[in-house]
């Protein structure tokens, strides 16, 4: 239960990192308020998962998470770039959360 607690606060950690984008510096109410929100949910799962899982892994997966998840919103809905460096660097870290949850003694 906790590595899927970890993968949906990744997954919030996403939400808000997109979100930081629409608040155009926190001056857009709604944006801002999702924003947030996202934010609290985000840790706060993460700190659920944490009860179980070791910090080095719970905090490497969510940031790894947030990291590709964030990257391939940027390309779809933002029009960032989709070259094949970034996309292999993506898949690494794809790789190194698989890896950790391998070996992961949880």
């Amino acid at each position: 239960m906790a590595w899927v607690l970890l993968v949906i606060a990744g997954l919030f950690e996403v939400g808000w990192a997109i979100g930081l984008k629409y608040t155009e510096g926190f001056t857009k109410l709604w944006p801002t308020v999702g924003t947030l929100a996202a934010m609290a949910i985000s840790l706060g799962l993460l700190g659920l998962a944490m009860k179980s899982l070791p910090v080095g892994t719970s905090y490497a997966v969510w940031v790894g998470v947030g990291a590709v998840g964030t990257a391939i919103l940027g390309i779809v809905l933002l029009g960032e770039s989709a070259n094949a460096g970034r996309l292999l660097s993506l898949a690494l870290i794809v790789a190194g959360i698989v890896g950790l949850k391998l070996s992961s003694p949880t």
